[in-house]
Order: structure tokens, then C-alpha cells, then sequence
């Protein structure tokens, strides 16, 4: 009687996928597979021998898998290559100001700069704050027109707690428009997850996905960094 497990076989090559230590360069689900493979052979109906088609297919799955294999190992060495120089390039950005696109600012005493970017005319715009106890505050920007539009955050003048808020762009139409903060790249770190995170002044902690800019170094931080002849 023929020896039919195709199911065996699948999980052996599909095990491959799986990144198991190998011995000698073979894989244990390869030395799995091999063996399976020959006591299928050995245990088939001499009468009705198992079509060689179908070890054909079984081993080409193997190596269709070991491929696969081959080149998540590559993608994922590739990808902490890349997350790696991405960190060492931002890392010396670090004492810049740059612009983040977000949805919250974290305000204390000191004023912050944003844009708002428009794709038309808008006569009514509110900037709208609000609150971790969901209070709004709303700033009217009045008329603005298509393109960037830079604006002022004062939470003196204001009266607004220290902390962090929600922030948004309505125009005249009620639609919502994308808004960029301005901030200190403070530092530039690796997280547990190896994504690169950024930590950014009035905004906290962003990926770089959210960079729109590099706005160079304040005239007071380019001042202090520039070394004294003597």
C-alpha cells in the first residue's frame, strides 16, 4: 500500500520557512523531508507505483520554501542595515529644528511655531485645541490661502496648562487640514521593536515617517555651538 501524506510533507517543507538551526547545513525539516521522501518510495504498491510527477512536486515545494527562507533572512539583514544608518543620519541632525507632521503638541511656557498646509482657499480657518479633560481652545487664523501657512502657539497668552493636547486645522468647509509642529531633534534611538524613534521637542516621541523638514540650527543653539578663538 502506497505511503500518501502529502500533509506530512507540506508542514516538512513548510517548516523550512521557519528559520530551524541547521546541522551540517541541512535543516532538521530538510533531513525530515529526505527521509519521508524515501520511505514514501520504499512503501509504495509495486503494482501501483506513486506517480514520480508528484516527488517531483514535493521537492521543488522544498526548495520553493528554502528560498523563501533565504530571502526573508536577506530582507530582515537588509532592513536593520537600513534602520542602522537611518539612525546614524538622523543622529547628526540631532540640535536641529524640524518639522513633524502630527495630531498632538506638548505645550508648557515657551511659544510654538507650526504651518498648515491648505489646498484652497479657506476665509474662516480655527486652529483647535484640546485638552486631555476634552476642553477646546480654539485660535482663529482667519483667511488663508492654498499652500503653507505659518502660525504661533502662545500658552501664556492663552492660559493653557502645561501638557499635552490634540491639535487640528478646520477650514471654512468644515474639512480638516494636515498640521506641522516645529521642534528640537533631540535625540534618535532604535526601539524594542527595532523601528527608529526620534524624540522631539513640543512633540514627544515620533517616527521618522512624520518628517517633513530640517529647519537647520536655531540662531541661539548655532551660537553656542560655534568654538571660540582665543
Amino acid at each position: 500500500m502506497a505511503v500518501q501524506n502529502n500533509s506530512v510533507f507540506g508542514n516538512a517543507a513548510n517548516g523550512a520557512a521557519n528559520g530551524t538551526p541547521t546541522k551540517n547545513g541541512v535543516s532538521a525539516e530538510q533531513d525530515m523531508f529526505t527521509k519521508l521522501l524515501v520511505a514514501q518510495i520504499q512503501n509504495q504498491d509495486p503494482l501501483s507505483p506513486s506517480d514520480p510527477a508528484q516527488f517531483v512536486q514535493q521537492l521543488t515545494q522544498l526548495s520553493q520554501t528554502e528560498a523563501l527562507q533565504n530571502l526573508a533572512g536577506l530582507t530582515s539583514a537588509n532592513a536593520s542595515v537600513l534602520q542602522s544608518m537611518q539612525v546614524i543620519a538622523l543622529g547628526g541632525q540631532v540640535g536641529t529644528n524640524v518639522m513633524v507632521n502630527v495630531d498632538q503638541v506638548k505645550l508648557d511656557e515657551d511659544k510654538v511655531s507650526g504651518i498648515v498646509t491648505l489646498d484652497a482657499i479657506s476665509t474662516g480657518t480655527k486652529l483647535v485645541l484640546t485638552s486631555s479633560n476634552g476642553t477646546e481652545t480654539k485660535i482663529d487664523l482667519g483667511t488663508l490661502g492654498t499652500g503653507s501657512s505659518p502660525f504661533t502657539i502662545d500658552p501664556v497668552a492663552l492660559k493653557l496648562k502645561e501638557g499635552t493636547y490634540k491639535i487640528k486645522v478646520v477650514t471654512s468647509s468644515g474639512a480638516e487640514a494636515p498640521v506641522d509642529i516645529e521642534g528640537r531633534l533631540n535625540s534618535v534611538r532604535l526601539g524594542a521593536n527595532g523601528s527608529v524613534v526620534m524624540n522631539v521637542a513640543h512633540v514627544g516621541e515620533v517616527g521618522p515617517e512624520t518628517l517633513t523638514s530640517f529647519n537647520g540650527k536655531s540662531a541661539t543653539v548655532a551660537a553656542a555651538s560655534t568654538p571660540t578663538v582665543q
